[in-house]
């Protein structure tokens, strides 16, 4: 595994930064964005020239599945791991864990039914997409109409949306006998909510210790390192088709108009329109100018990413080489970063910190990935091993549990602290 040990931390630090990021936007288009980070460094590493030619349609899976978790509110339950009392903090760490795992799920699964989908085996996605919806509509009937399990009240209850998909998602890919994306979204549900509880948690001690830094975003970048490493660790442990055909031109075409056309549009929309900065900078001098050049700036970044995207689609077609997935992961990690400088004021005279260590990670995961090998095991596992998941699953809801009792001992009252239940 120590081979693997590189290609699985640059898929990790792109994942944290890019989640890091979609904090600056949030919702499902800043989530989107991400989820499209997270597919295209896990591609640039695999070093499979099969998977290069289904780069956009990978990515538009990826999209899909890390942007739909966008919908799911969890400041409430962040505020509960804020509790001085142990069965709310406890509670408030296991549930950012559930969260977390069903982001997981939802973008390691569809990353993984792209890359395993075949000619002998075809991804049905329509039957698919619509077993999602009617999982979700039942998850929220069931749990949240019926049952009445509300998670955050009194904000919306849309975690029992994803989660009721992302059962329908996995019940499909049992079902249908795709093993290797069974294996991807459950280790990626491992590792995506460990990341959340853990970022929780050094939230709050980086608040106790007065650290003099965005630790809200700290934790953000905790669920994309963790998730990330999930994802990466079930992609190249796990025996995919030793060729899969690629995508046809119009899946590509499809998929690059939505990825690098589509997403950046809405968050530009958005986050940077002119009249959303105006009042997120009415605070500074001259707001007008700021907002303006700030909206410029945005659109011709977007405008360099779409037609970055579309020449690369234009010119490779099917026939990618790594450096035009190196292109594109560069392109569209570096305008992620830098329309979020954007987001946070820059022409305001802002320059967060946090932003300086984005650039820190980008150009630490562009010489990685000149040091990397092949990044797949020699004897990839074939079966899912419900015992070492099991046994992973534990160690880590013991682990909440031991962070859950520091955290309540470290600490008194907390601004931003919440309590679910009446002690």
């Amino acid at each position: 595994m120590k081979k693997q040990l590189i290609s699985i931390l640059i898929v990790a630090m792109a994942s944290g930064t890019a989640w890091a990021i979609r904090g600056q936007f949030g919702h499902e288009q800043g989530a989107s964005w991400a989820g499209a980070i997270f597919a295209l460094s896990l591609i640039l590493v695999s070093r499979r020239k099969d998977w290069y030619s289904k780069i956009f349609t990978i990515t538009l899976a990826s999209a899909i599945g890390w942007g739909a978790s966008g919908m799911i509110s969890y400041g409430q339950v962040v505020g509960y791991g804020r509790s001085t009392s142990f069965p709310n903090a406890f509670y408030g760490l296991l549930m950012l864990f559930v969260i977390g795992s069903i982001y997981g799920i939802l973008g390691g699964g569809m990353i993984g039914l792209t890359l395993d989908s075949s000619k002998e085996k075809k991804v049905n996605w329509g039957s698919l997409f619509a077993e999602m919806v009617a999982g979700g509509v039942i998850g929220y009937y069931l749990l949240i109409v019926q049952l009445e399990w509300l998670m955050t009240p009194p904000r919306e209850e849309m975690w029992s949306v994803c989660f009721g998909a992302g059962l329908a998602l996995l019940w499909y890919m049992v079902r249908n006998n795709f093993r290797a994306p069974v294996r991807v979204a459950l280790y990626s549900s491992l590792g995506a909510g460990f990341g959340f509880a853990f970022g929780n948690f050094l939230q709050t001690l980086g608040t106790v210790m007065e650290i003099q830094f965005n630790m809200w975003n700290v934790m953000e970048y905790s669920i994309g390192f963790f998730g990330g490493t999930g994802l990466a660790y079930g992609v190249f442990s796990s025996a995919w088709p030793d060729e899969t055909p690629a995508s046809e031109r119009w899946e590509s075409k499809v998929g690059m108009i939505f990825v690098f056309v589509f997403i950046p549009f809405i968050n530009l929309i958005d986050s940077m329109g002119y009249h959303t900065l105006m009042e997120r900078l009415n605070d500074k001098v001259n707001p007008e100018t700021t907002a303006f050049l700030s909206t410029v700036t945005g659109t011709i970044i977007m405008f360099i990413v779409a037609v970055i995207g579309y020449l690369k689609y234009w010119k490779s077609s099917i026939n990618f080489e790594r450096k035009d997935i190196t292109h594109l992961f560069i392109i569209y990690l570096a305008a992620y970063i830098s329309v979020s400088y954007i987001v946070s004021g820059v022409f305001a005279g802002r320059f967060p910190l946090n932003h300086q260590l984005y650039w820190i990670n980008f150009f630490i995961i562009l010489w990685l990935t000149g040091k990397q090998l092949t990044p797949f095991l020699t004897n990839p596992h074939k079966e899912f091993n419900t015992n070492k998941w099991l046994l992973g699953f534990g160690i880590v809801i013991l682990t909440i549990l031991v962070l859950a009792f520091i955290s309540v001992n470290m600490h008194g009252v907390m601004g931003g602290a919440h309590e679910r239940f009446p002690i």
